[in-house]
């Protein structure tokens, strides 16, 4: 019995700390896009060069 109880919370406590984990890992990669969205130098700027770039290439092919 003891050895079931010791198997479940072992079970439990993992799954606890691999979900506080994958929570920690959403937050980073929402504050990191934030903060590169409304960095006015940031990537958001960089994306925006290549489409324009882009369809600036397929208008000359056009």
């Amino acid at each position: 019995m003891l050895e079931v109880i010791k198997y479940l919370k072992a079970r439990y406590l993992s799954e606890k700390a691999q979900g506080i984990v994958e929570y920690a890992l959403i937050l980073a990669f929402v504050l990191i896009l934030a903060t590169a969205l409304t960095n006015p130098n940031g990537i958001k700027d960089k994306i925006k060069a290549v489409f324009d770039s882009v369809g600036t290439q397929l208008d000359k092919r056009s």
